[in-house]
């Protein structure tokens, strides 16, 4: 794989490298994974998310959902009718919070599609890290839609539906791995050697970990000699601040990922931990900090479990592509598009196929719908009436 960043790539990527061996320095030669995927991703005015480098579309580093097709936030709309109906019913002031909006294209989707079925909401808010993102959601949706607001930290009450698409894979995780018979942490020191400037980072072998920190799967588990995973803390955390602030709602969280026995297979045993570089995938996480994305993938059961530990019950689980299917984005496409009109309609099939095709996003991508005070059972909201999944 031959990618070469340019000079001011590099000097940035550099720039952001000083910075963190500056914090590992000042931490007694290593710091935990988590506090460098953080560094990595959300320095101010170096991070991969907090600098101006084109993330999204076929010039960024990777293509969303929303940048596929419109049809996938106007079936999220579809999949979201009772909740907005029962709003309305009981004349309850009801806003969608989106975090991590991107380039706003999965607003912009929305917001068309509810006016299109008439459907008033009080507001449309986003909360993003990104001051860069934040500019391009802005020239995106202004003026054309009045009721969009932009946030700088969680509301302290909520009534309405949070979404969260591909949020969940970029909250900095910890590593671990298996090393006789005990997990530790897997920590991130200087790298030692000549030519660092593309790797300039190398893992080191930390604490263990404590027992009350690992699932009963990990606990009892056997695993091989050097088995590496990852544990959620910042997401779980995440998940119990959303249950707080949340007073009627539900939120809808569309990522990557696998329930807990499908992430801790023996055959997983590098983890998932993943860099994004011009569409290219990237095996170590060290290389060019602040030019690569990293994700990891979801650890769903976790997160069900977390929200249920809040007061938020479960509403549905299952797999993109099943989720579109029975929320209708095949029906959408035909009400909207000419089937018989080739030179349209073909270009818009193919991009839905995309997003429900097994080989692309269809099965990867799960969807997770948590509500609170909310008069739904699991299975009864469009897109998760067929074709559950098991946590």
């Amino acid at each position: 794989m031959d990618i070469t960043p340019s000079i001011e790539e590099t000097s940035h990527s550099q720039t952001l490298t000083s910075l963190i061996q500056k914090e590992i320095e000042s931490n007694k030669g290593q710091i935990s994974f988590a506090k460098y995927m953080e560094m990595a991703l959300y320095t101010p005015g170096f991070g991969y998310y907090a600098a101006g480098k084109t993330k999204f579309g076929s010039q960024g580093d990777f293509i969303t959902a929303p940048e596929i097709s419109p049809f996938f936030g106007a079936t999220i709309v579809q999949s979201l009718k009772p909740i907005l109906n029962y709003f309305q019913e009981q004349k309850i002031p009801l806003d969608i919070l989106e975090f991590g909006a991107g380039t706003g294209a999965l607003a912009e989707s929305i917001l068309n599609e509810l006016a299109r079925n008439s459907i008033q909401i009080n507001s449309y808010k986003i909360l993003d890290l990104s001051a860069d993102l934040i500019h391009r959601q802005q020239d995106r949706l202004n003026p054309q839609f009045k009721n969009v607001e932009w946030l700088t930290t969680l509301p302290k009450q909520f009534n309405g539906i949070f979404l969260a698409n591909e949020v969940l894979d970029a909250m900095p995780i910890e590593l671990i791995t298996f090393v006789k018979q005990q997990w530790h942490y897997q920590d991130v020191k200087k790298r030692c050697g000549s030519n660092l400037t593309d790797i300039p980072f190398e893992f080191s072998l930390g604490k263990p970990v404590p027992q009350q920190h690992l699932s009963p799967l990990l606990q009892e588990s056997s695993f091989e000699d050097g088995y590496t995973t990852e544990l959620h803390p910042i997401a779980n955390a995440w998940i119990k601040q959303l249950a707080t602030v949340l007073n009627q709602g539900v939120l809808l969280a569309i990522d990557y990922g696998f329930p807990e026995r499908e992430y801790y297979h023996p055959q997983r045993h590098q983890g998932t931990v993943m860099g994004h570089y011009a569409h290219h995938a990237v095996q170590n996480p060290f290389f060019y900090p602040g030019l690569c994305d990293l994700t990891a993938h979801v650890e769903w059961s976790s997160i069900a479990q977390t929200a249920s530990s809040e007061g938020m019950n479960l509403l549905g689980y299952t797999s993109q592509a099943s989720y579109l299917l029975d929320a209708g984005i095949t029906q959408l496409l035909l009400d909207q598009i000419n089937p018989t009109d080739s030179q349209q309609f073909i270009p818009v099939s193919n991009a839905i196929q995309k997003l429900l095709s097994e080989a692309e996003m269809g099965e990867l991508f799960k969807v997770m719908c948590l509500g609170k005070n909310m008069p739904f059972q699991e299975g009864e909201l469009p897109g998760f009436r067929s074709r559950p999944r098991a946590l």
